[in-house]
């Protein structure tokens, strides 16, 4: 029980598929001052339920999940129910899972080496509006900004696609979902994916992430900075 004028801890849920992983995190934080677990889920979309039933402060997302993976999940939560923050903690500290959970609303990214500490600073500083990333997230963040700009988009989109086809490419890039690309372009969520097959089958692109990468290489994007 909070007494007056104590701070309230924040109340947390935990996401991640593997269970011994996600027990292990619950048992951490309930370890350290100023957290509360309220709930945890196995995938995306149990902590999406779990952020509409119990409206924790903040959501601790891994990233690689079945059914909704923590991208997915992180941009409806940050959609539907601005209140609750989240910050990514994952084994992946690569651009691929960096960028486009930053871009999903993601206000703090931690890998699962972070100690204590360092989640509880990050809690504390997404809940005051600042960034909770951690020293490696940073260099990396630092080094995206000092790199070259990419060339400016071609007037011509590559190896034979469409304008549309390169539309779609330039949508996944900015992380859509094929039923969020949809809704932008007013077609129908087939459609989209006709339009990804093409584009897969013209660039040898297999899926998702290289279509980022080449969306990048090709100056059709480019990469987010928080």
């Amino acid at each position: 029980m909070t007494e007056p004028g104590e701070k309230k801890p924040a109340r947390v849920v935990v996401a991640d598929d593997q269970t011994v992983v996600r027990e292990g995190i619950v048992m951490l934080l309930g370890l350290l001052p100023g957290l509360e677990v309220v709930g945890s889920a196995g995938d995306g979309e149990e902590a999406v339920r779990l952020v509409a039933e119990l409206a924790p402060d903040v959501v601790l997302m891994d990233l690689r999940m079945p059914r909704c993976d923590g991208v997915e999940a992180t941009r409806r939560i940050r959609s539907e129910y601005p209140g609750t923050q989240v910050v990514v903690l994952t084994t992946f500290g690569d651009d691929d899972s960096l960028f486009p959970a930053l871009h999903a609303g993601a206000r703090g990214y931690l890998t699962k080496d972070a100690g204590g500490d360092e989640i509880v600073r990050a809690v504390e500083s997404v809940l005051s509006g600042e960034a909770g990333l951690s020293p490696s997230v940073q260099r990396r963040l630092l080094e995206r900004l000092s790199e070259p700009a990419p060339a400016a988009a071609v007037t011509e989109a590559p190896d034979g696609l469409t304008a549309r086809e390169a539309e779609v490419l330039v949508l996944i890039a900015e992380g859509l979902t094929n039923q969020e690309i949809a809704r932008r372009l007013h077609v129908s969520t087939a459609t989209v994916k006709t339009h990804i097959n093409n584009l897969f089958a013209k660039t040898g692109l297999k899926d998702r992430a290289q279509a980022v990468r080449y969306a990048y290489a090709k100056g059709l994007a480019r990469p987010p900075v928080a």
